[in-house]
């Protein structure tokens, strides 16, 4: 039997995961996507070898529990002689009290359970799976990593909203998410453009969820999110930024709260303005002019972030895409890109064409990077450290 660690990141329609050695060396990677509509689960080997792809029966995925199962049956037939001795999970709120990954504890998942309403699309998932991972491995360590950590050192007026300060002492302050993806690119910044890494760069994580950071010297330090996953950039399914006027209105109005979160969390973003979905590949082959709408107010809230985040960093040195989109539509990184001489951004439009790692233009003063995002080698390592640890 080999020891091994796995890894669960639940989306808000997905579930990767991910298995590795103790030393934190990636053995398979897989998903279960379109959990609860129509689910298919891929599994692969570190050399890109199908070890199971299919469309699976919607009893199977038809939340992250099952899904899970499939998963887990899915690694056990590809990798019979696995001990799972430590899973590493992603957990995307991690409120006031934690910011460094943790071994969990009844006091931990207590805490965490308290924090479900900060995060109600994704937060449950991530608990979920917790707690069908201890059941299926009661011996494991099981530990949390955090996506609002990597922001945890941001400067008071980035993390502040303009209310009384018994507000922000209860906790109602920006956390920003995407942290395990924003940690990845800092060390890969740091292994392989150290210039860079040390400078100032914004790094987007454009997907179904999308957000943006400020780094400096590979620290955090402002987040286009917030207090929720809902704000900022607008997103596939979210809203993003809006008035605060236009929420009391509408529940002034007969909306009630519930149907003012599914509003803003699922019919929302570029889902609700195309009227069409929130898949962006379909959202720029469809001929409708509502998609077009939708793809052109998502590129303009980039390119807005863009405007301010340079100014918090007090300049540009590197622009960084990840995600599903940052890293796999040269469209969006284009028309982002475009008429950003006057920050001294570039962009070379064959390289950007074949999704080259370094797409800038030859007279750029701003390198910008394309690199794919790995949070599951984040959170292996994180489990790895604390498993070791006993």
């Amino acid at each position: 039997m080999t020891g091994a660690i796995l890894t669960l990141n639940a989306g808000s329609s997905s579930l990767k995961f991910g298995l590795f050695d103790l030393r934190a060396r990636a053995l398979a990677a897989g998903l279960v996507d379109h959990v609860g509509t129509r689910p298919v689960l891929r599994l692969t080997d570190t050399a890109g070898t199908l070890l199971a792809d299919r469309q699976m029966r919607d009893d199977e995925g038809q939340d992250h529990g099952a899904a899970l199962m499939v998963a887990l049956g899915a690694i056990a037939g590809a990798f019979p002689d696995a001990r799972i001795e430590a899973v590493g999970h992603r957990v995307v709120h991690g409120g006031t009290q934690f910011s460094d990954p943790v071994r969990l504890d009844a006091a931990a998942l207590a805490y965490l359970d308290s924090l479900v309403p900060f995060a109600p699309l994704h937060q449950p998932h991530n608990l979920s799976g917790i707690r069908a991972a201890i059941e299926d491995f009661p011996d494991a360590a099981q530990i949390a990593c955090f996506d609002t950590g990597f922001h945890r050192g941001h400067p008071f007026v980035n993390d502040t909203f303009a209310l009384p300060r018994s507000y922000y002492d209860a906790g109602i302050r920006r956390y920003g998410f995407h942290g395990l993806s924003y940690r990845y690119i800092a060390g890969t910044l740091a292994e392989g453009w150290p210039e860079l890494a040390a400078g100032r760069v914004i790094a987007a994580h454009l997907g179904n969820g999308a957000s943006m950071t400020a780094m400096r010297d590979g620290a955090s330090v402002a987040s286009t999110m917030g207090f929720s996953t809902l704000d900022g950039l607008p997103m596939g399914t979210r809203s993003g930024q809006i008035d605060p006027g236009v929420l009391l209105y509408l529940l002034e109005n007969g909306m009630t709260t519930g149907d003012l979160a599914d509003l803003l969390y699922r019919d929302a973003g570029l889902k609700g303005m195309s009227g069409i979905g929130h898949d962006m590949r379909q959202l720029l082959a469809a001929p409708e002019p509502a998609a077009a709408d939708a793809i052109a107010y998502f590129v303009a809230r980039i390119r807005r972030e863009i405007g301010g985040l340079a100014a918090e960093l007090g300049g540009l040195d590197a622009l960084v895409f990840t995600g599903g989109i940052g890293e796999n539509a040269p469209e969006i990184r284009a028309r982002v890109c475009q008429d950003m001489a006057w920050l001294g951004l570039t962009v070379d439009p064959q390289l950007n064409a074949r999704n080259a790692t370094e797409i800038s233009g030859p007279d750029s003063r701003v390198r910008t990077l394309v690199i794919p995002t790995n949070e599951e080698l984040v959170i292996a390592r994180a489990a790895a450290m604390i498993a070791a640890k006993g």
